[in-house]
């Protein structure tokens, strides 16, 4: 298979993103979805919580989302028109290239420009330095589509096992709401039935030259599921409270609070986020009493104007649990723990073919 090196200007049409002003914001879905940078990036499409009435620069969908502010270089696909800020920016891909091959070529190197353009690393990137970012694929363009068709082949047995697992996360959800919010059962609280461990402030854990080294779990990575090589690495010997394993439940309590089973690999946890565990209860259990507080915690931090949204362990004691007889939970347990354990099987599958995708991504980027 035959090479060329060309320019990222010779293969698309970039626009910068711009942000409007703040007044114009809203999350109540009013106006055009909005994106300033990849805080809701996921693997390969953002959540959008944010709108606007106005906007000054857009991305169309089925163009390339491509961050241009720390951290410089992560993609994700426009699935729909948004409005870009200056965080981001949109590039339409020119005819002639696969832009599928493109993303992926983006995903391998996205987080590696600290050797691209002009040697230095990045913690922005303006439009001239962004054209001049040489990019080295195949000749012809069968090729480039051969190699992304494989690639996506994985992504889309990714996506069903996701919708899959979404499917069941709401059965799990509605089974556990109709028979175990119950006013006869005991009460009790957060606290009372897991362990909510927070995580280490990682930068002072970091790992000496020869020592061996996980990646961070941090906001960024629940959000987009997995690590890369742009994450934080921190030292490998750690108590194992704060090592974190795939299905681990993590609930992220400061900033953009998320209840979600880790999809990643074994990881360090960064303060910020609970790694939620209980010796005495299911993980079900735990999992979806968590969620079931999860706005009423999302209100609490949104009400803290002056210091990034947060809630308190008080705010943990204070939320109602309701405990059933053991042998009613045995019976329940029966029934969801079987839906639980497909979903992080299904978790661990997705694992896998994301392994076999860094594999492919090495061999022909």
């Amino acid at each position: 298979m035959k090479y060329k090196k060309i320019q990222l200007k010779d293969v698309a049409d970039i626009v910068m993103g711009q942000s409007p002003k703040s007044v114009f914001y809203n999350t109540n879905g009013n106006g055009t979805p909005f994106l300033q940078g990849v805080r809701t990036f996921g693997e390969n499409y953002p959540q959008i919580d944010t709108w606007t009435t106005s906007y000054n620069r857009k991305a169309k969908s089925g163009e390339i989302l491509f961050s241009v502010r720390a951290p410089v270089g992560r993609v994700n696909w426009a699935n729909q028109d948004l409005a870009v800020g200056r965080g981001l920016a949109a590039l339409k891909i020119k005819s002639g290239y696969s832009k599928e091959y493109l993303y992926y070529l983006f995903k391998k190197i996205g987080g590696q420009l600290d050797s691209l353009a002009t040697g230095t690393v990045f913690t922005s990137i303006n439009k001239k330095e962004l054209e001049a970012i040489e990019l080295k694929i195949p000749v012809n363009l069968s090729d480039q589509e051969k190699i992304a068709d494989y690639l996506q082949k994985i992504d889309q047995e990714i996506e069903l096992n996701n919708q899959i697992n979404d499917n069941l996360d709401a059965l799990l959800t509605n089974i556990f709401k109709k028979y175990m919010i119950n006013d006869g059962f005991e009460k009790s609280n957060l606290t009372q039935i897991a362990n909510y461990k927070n995580g280490l402030a990682m930068q002072k854990y970091r790992p000496n030259s020869n020592e061996e080294s996980l990646p961070v779990l941090k906001i960024k990575e629940l959000n987009q599921g997995n690590t890369d090589d742009s994450s934080d690495r921190c030292s490998a010997n750690l108590d194992n409270s704060v090592i974190v394993n795939t299905g681990d439940i993590i609930f992220s309590w400061s900033g953009t609070l998320l209840v979600k089973n880790w999809t990643g690999d074994k990881a360090g946890l960064n303060q910020h986020l609970f790694k939620v565990t209980s010796n005495k209860y299911p993980a079900w259990f735990i999992y979806e009493w968590t969620k079931y507080h999860l706005l009423r915690f999302q209100a609490i931090a949104a009400g803290k104007a002056t210091t990034m949204g947060h809630i308190k362990r008080s705010d943990l004691k204070s939320s109602l649990v309701y405990i059933p007889s053991q042998l009613f939970l045995a019976k329940m347990d029966s029934q969801l723990a079987p839906i639980y354990s497909q979903r992080l099987n299904l978790i661990k599958e997705n694992q896998q073919l994301s392994k076999l995708k860094q594999t492919l991504l090495k061999k022909y980027f």
